[in-house]
């Protein structure tokens, strides 16, 4: 993975939990193959792809996104090894 790609996912690893003006989300999965992130996120020009879960929904189901990580975005949980 590059470090501009790892730039623009930023501290979101698995386990990570995450807070911006959309809600707080989990990361559940990283997806950092192309193809299978432009699948995801059906769009043609994907480089990664995150999987998460709005933690503040009980009935909360995973979905993915492609925003980069920016200045509005807030980690409240590292992820990582546990």
């Amino acid at each position: 993975m590059s470090s501009e790609v790892q730039e623009q996912i930023g501290p979101r690893q698995v386990g990570a939990v995450y807070q911006n003006v959309d809600g707080v989300f989990e990361v559940l999965a990283l997806v950092t193959d192309p193809v299978e992130a432009a699948r995801l996120l059906r769009r043609r020009a994907a480089r990664f792809a995150v999987i998460v879960r709005d933690v503040l929904r009980p009935d909360g189901q995973p979905f993915p996104v492609g925003s980069v990580w920016t200045g509005s975005d807030y980690l409240v949980r590292a992820g990582g090894a546990r």
